[in-house]
């Protein structure tokens, strides 16, 4: 099934740049593009992308604020926040919004292209140190609220939510936990519909939020090499 791309960005080279090289991949398609966050909330409600990649800093209304209004109106949509700027306030800003990636800009192409695919199905792409940083920086300034739904899980499922918010992938969760790639996969779909969450960003947000995992904590097992999970 073909990839259905929004580009938005206020930069028209930028833009370019981007149509040019997805147009070389024959499972991806760009379907409309937008220089601003306004123009970003029409496209995506005309044409219904599978991803948006999402500049954070654009006039009229920035990428943070058009991201939370575009998924408010589709949560189908994956939206995929493209920056300059390595830090932390944007990257749990875009987690808050919904946002289901977090790339840079000045990543190599392959990377691009990796997370857009990553991304369209339907899993979340952020590099597991850069989730365990921003995540536990993000968490300090909530109070832990565990949701009802988090007594409703089975106690393998538990292991594997708290395994998800250390950044296992899972290939990693299953070795962890001794069980095929197949069966994580069950249980973290399991997971995700138990706790009304719409892809495994939420799901590590959620994890710190409610205590399961405290920010900074030991326990996590070796540190996973990927950029997406």
């Amino acid at each position: 099934m073909t990839i259905r791309v929004l580009v938005a960005d206020d930069q028209s080279m930028v833009r370019a740049g981007f149509r040019l090289l997805l147009a070389r991949e024959p499972d991806i398609e760009v379907v409309a593009e937008a220089s601003s966050g306004r123009e970003a909330i029409r496209q995506a409600a005309r044409h219904r992308p599978t991803v948006i990649l999402m500049d954070i800093r654009m006039p009229d209304l920035d990428g943070l604020r058009a991201t939370r209004e575009i998924l408010a109106a589709n949560n189908e949509a994956r939206v995929l926040v493209l920056t300059t700027f390595d830090l932390d306030e944007y990257i749990y800003e875009a987690l808050r919004a919904g946002a289901s990636g977090f790339v840079l800009k000045d990543d190599p192409p392959e990377q691009l292209l990796a997370a857009i695919r990553t991304v369209a199905a339907g899993d979340a792409l952020l590099s597991p140190a850069v989730t365990r940083r921003v995540i536990s920086q993000f968490v300090r300034m909530q109070p832990p609220a565990p949701p009802p739904a988090l007594a409703d899980l089975t106690a393998r499922e538990r292991d594997v939510f708290r395994l998800i918010a250390h950044g296992l992938s899972n290939a990693e969760i299953g070795r962890e936990l001794y069980i095929g790639e197949g069966t994580v996969k069950t249980h973290v779909t399991h997971v995700l519909q138990k706790l009304g969450l719409r892809d495994r960003v939420q799901a590590v947000v959620l994890a710190y939020q409610s205590g399961l995992v405290a920010p900074g904590s030991q326990d996590a097992p070796g540190a996973p090499g990927g950029a997406g999970w």
